[in-house]
């Protein structure tokens, strides 16, 4: 009896440990499927980003980070398709090419400290935290911020530290910051980022309304304090949000 009580558990431990390695076997097929996808939108839009392929750090980011943990359960089989994805509270998860092609054009280094305004489901603070030495991150919709931390704890990012608050106002405290990226859309980019962006620093930042277009813009400081700013993409993000 002891030992068929053993077979029964080996052999129930060894379904489970196949079905494992199966469904994660699915996750890395559709990861590379999604990869593949990335590179051709990138190679498709290289006129106007400048970029005919994303650097090999991107890239390898990309291919690390779990996107299936940041997405509603109910959409997890489509957690690797190419587009964007709703995460509740009227917010999406962005479309993978457009995480890439940002965090490609914010030319993250691996001592940077960077700021990221508009946590949402936490995908593109896990995607910098394999570029950078720290990423801070401001999200206004609690119960995202709040699932958001939850899971970047979950996967180990001790390099990312989360924050509820209005994300226009920056992180001051920290302050300055070699990067900021901004993942919803002002109608104007606003001057505390501006002002807590180190001298020598980039910004990757959509503005414009919902009607009329948005524009991806990367925004350079320079060594005087200067800013100069360039269009990357047409873009449409959700609005940033402000404290009432």
């Amino acid at each position: 009896m002891c030992g068929r009580r053993q077979l029964l558990c080996a052999s129930g431990a060894a379904l489970l440990t196949h079905r494992v390695a199966v469904a994660q076997d699915a996750f890395e097929s559709a990861r590379e499927r999604m990869l593949r996808e990335i590179e051709s939108d990138t190679r498709a839009t290289a006129q106007l980003t400048k970029r005919e392929r994303l650097s090999v750090d991107v890239i390898a980011a990309i291919r690390r980070v779990q996107r299936h943990r940041f997405v509603p359960p109910a959409l997890v089989a489509s957690a690797y398709d190419n587009r964007p994805l709703p995460i509740g509270e009227g917010q999406t998860i962005s479309q993978p090419f457009i995480v890439a092609l940002m965090t490609d054009l914010l030319e993250p280094k691996r001592g940077d400290r960077v700021l990221e305004v508009g946590t949402g489901s936490g995908y593109q603070a896990a995607v910098l935290a394999e570029c950078v030495a720290k990423v801070y991150t401001i999200e206004i919709v609690r119960s995202l911020g709040e699932r958001a931390a939850t899971v970047l704890k979950e996967l180990g990012y001790t390099n990312v530290e989360t924050r509820i608050g209005d994300g226009y106002k920056g992180w001051p405290e920290a302050a300055p910051f070699d990067a900021i990226i901004v993942t919803a859309a002002p109608d104007h980019i606003p001057q505390p980022l501006l002002d807590q962006l180190k001298p020598g620093g980039r910004m990757v930042i959509p503005v414009g309304h919902q009607i009329g277009g948005q524009d991806l813009l990367v925004v350079e400081k320079s060594a005087d304090g200067r800013t100069f700013k360039r269009n990357a993409l047409p873009v449409r993000f959700v609005p940033l949000t402000r404290e009432r």
